[in-house]
């Protein structure tokens, strides 16, 4: 059975936000069967060799699908979404839709809103320059996604597929300031309606009552 490697217990500012519920929602829409193993963040599981077998970076969430063990998210994603044949094309042309916003979600949209993020943790109120520069990244980026999506329900094709679980999270976990994502009105409709499924959800009514703060 595939196994999925996730969170048990992680810090607080995290809890809610973590890349193992990109997994838990794609299984969830997938309907797939898994075993579920947890990780317990402060207590250093994520650091041991075994670990580092599956996860060369020590980061959640991985898999072992019978031996096949994969790692990275967009990447876990694709893989169970070809396996399934669920929420992508069966045509190249649609999977190759898929593929380019599962890589714009990863490489686009959420550089820069993990720059202020990490910027806001460290800065210790100096850096003023340097967070003008990625609100203005932010922006742009916002900004070019809010002109495709007019006037379409979803980002890759005209069906919800992983790419949207990938750029919804990424939407939810990376603004921490929702001044930021406002003015953009196509993009906050867009991640609340991916949010709206009933699916997720059931993904982060469970996360929450399984996984515990640190």
């Amino acid at each position: 059975m595939l196994k999925l490697y996730g969170f048990s217990k992680v810090n607080t500012v995290a809890r809610g936000h973590t890349r193992d519920l990109r997994v838990l929602w794609a299984l969830e829409e997938m309907q797939l069967p898994f075993e579920l193993v947890g990780l317990d963040h402060p207590a250093h599981d994520l650091s041991t060799e075994t670990y580092r077998q599956l996860s060369p970076f020590e980061q959640i969430p991985s898999i072992d699908d019978d031996g096949l063990r994969l790692s990275e998210s967009a990447a876990i994603l694709l893989y169970l979404a070809k396996k399934s044949g669920r929420l992508v094309p069966a045509d190249r042309a649609g999977e190759a839709q898929v593929t380019r916003w599962c890589f714009a979600a990863m490489n686009s949209v959420e550089p820069p809103l993990l720059g202020l993020m990490v910027h806001d943790w460290t800065a210790e109120g100096g850096g003023d320059k340097h967070r003008e520069f990625l609100v203005g990244w932010i922006h742009r980026v916002l900004g070019n996604l809010e002109r495709w999506l007019a006037g379409r329900t979803f980002v890759a094709t005209e069906d919800f597929s992983v790419a949207d679980i990938l750029m919804a999270h990424v939407l939810l976990s990376g603004v921490k300031d929702e001044e930021l994502i406002t003015p953009y009105a196509a993009v906050t409709a867009y991640r609340d309606r991916c949010l709206a499924r009933p699916a997720w959800k059931r993904t982060i009514e469970a996360y929450c009552a399984r996984v515990e703060p640190a």
